[in-house]
């Protein structure tokens, strides 16, 4: 029996997305999601932001890279993997990243609150646009999943 292993994020991506292809001939697309949290300390909000590497393999790779771009909205349903290998000066290093199984994008926003596909609507620190009509809370997503077939072309989800 496998242990669970399951991790949602949500967040803008730092960075376009890169694409590439393994020597076996994969396609795998590598990006990296900024995701804020904010919490009372005191009588002060603060805020922590938190970055996280993901990587999507085959049609779904394909797909993150055609649809994703620095400053998008993306939520990600997949599992963490942790790389370890020896540097050259021998010591052992690790790193966990996010192997995505489903990628939601986030439409774009209009200043009038119309989806879009063109550019705007989240700014760089996940915040909606100051002068956006929509309700709080409510945002839609284009959902992708495993082998890059778009399951529903606009989803709304309330938080």
């Amino acid at each position: 029996m496998n242990n669970l292993n399951s991790v949602l994020l949500e967040g803008n991506m730092v960075r376009d997305p890169l694409i590439r292809s393994t020597q076996r001939g994969s396609t795998v697309c590598n990006f990296t999601i900024a995701s804020n949290r904010y919490f009372r300390q005191d009588s002060n909000l603060e805020k922590e932001v938190g970055y996280f590497d993901v990587e999507a393999w085959g049609k779904l790779a394909d797909t993150c890279s055609s649809l994703g771009r620095k400053g998008r909205g993306v939520r990600v349903v997949g599992r963490l993997k942790q790389d370890r290998w020896t540097g050259n000066d021998g010591k052992s290093h690790t790193k966990v990243a996010i192997v995505a199984e489903h990628v939601e994008y986030r439409s774009d926003l209009k200043k009038t609150g119309e989806f879009s596909t063109g550019s705007g609507g989240m700014m760089e620190d996940n915040q909606p646009d100051e002068d956006l009509e929509m309700d709080e809370g409510q945002y839609s997503f284009s959902t992708v999943g495993m082998g890059g077939v778009k399951v529903q072309e606009l989803q709304t989800v309330t938080f």
